[in-house]
């Protein structure tokens, strides 16, 4: 299988570094997410100011400087789906990045975790084409070995409940069948989205350090599918506090060397 022709090479024939420069003075440490409504508001809340850009072909990223309680932290809006989130993450890698805090919506496959509440992936099923790019083939691969007690702490901190388990990486947003939802849940996975596993991969292969997270969306565990709050303009208060935990996590990541 084209899949399985893993190349450890960290060399290819068209490397980051080609594309992009280190960026003087870029804070080590990011906090990005997915939602352009959440960023926004965190940027504005910040006082973010634009310090370098990326990009995709079709999407102009800017990247910002803010300082959050003192914390000099790089913050931008990552594109959905995976490779287009690698893609800018391995140029935010190459201008001087070191460490990131990347959360996101994602849908339930279990009705019983409470719409916008937060979810900690352990591992990802691999059911997308990235990360066979960065890792050995295998249908799962290891999510966020550090800082998971740091984050808790927030957590705990803050009164947040939170859900614990696998997620499922997809491609095909529209090929969730029931069939497929159905075994998922069988291997563990308490939620399914886009990114997860190849940014995990891509942290791993580059030798960076990505906490990754996700605050409960849509719900596939019902007769039929339900939105809640999957809308960008939907519950911003509750994903304002989200983004909160976000920035305190990567506070607690720039302390640890």
């Amino acid at each position: 299988m084209l899949l399985e022709e893993f190349d450890p090479n960290p060399s290819a024939v068209i490397n980051p570094a080609d594309v992009v420069r280190p960026v003087p003075g870029l804070p080590k440490v990011g906090v990005s997410c997915f939602s352009h409504r959440t960023f926004a508001r965190m940027a504005d809340a910040l006082s973010a100011e634009e310090c370098a850009a990326t990009g995709i072909a079709s999407m102009h990223l800017p990247v910002c400087r803010a300082a959050f309680c003192g914390t000099e932290l790089a913050l931008f809006l990552a594109p959905v789906g995976a490779p287009a989130c690698v893609s800018v993450l391995e140029d935010l890698f190459a201008m001087g990045l070191e460490k990131l805090v990347l959360f996101g919506n994602c849908g339930v496959l279990d009705r019983a975790i409470g719409d916008c509440s937060v979810i900690i992936p352990t591992a990802a099923l691999r059911d997308e084409g990235t990360s066979f790019h960065y890792a050995p083939a295998a249908d799962e691969i290891e999510v966020n070995p550090r800082y998971r007690e740091a984050f808790l702490r927030i957590l705990d901190g803050h009164g947040c409940g939170h859900t614990l388990g696998k997620t499922w990486t997809t491609d095909g947003a529209y090929r969730e069948t029931r069939e497929k939802v159905a075994r998922r849940r069988e291997a563990g996975c308490v939620c399914v989205e886009m990114e997860c596993a190849a940014v995990a991969a891509l942290a791993a292969f580059r030798g960076k350090e990505v906490f990754q997270f996700f605050y409960a969306g849509d719900n596939l565990d019902a007769e039929r599918w339900e939105a809640r709050s999957l809308s960008g303009s939907a519950k911003l208060p509750e994903k304002d506090r989200v983004a909160l935990l976000a920035l305190e996590l990567a506070q607690e990541m720039g302390r640890q060397v």
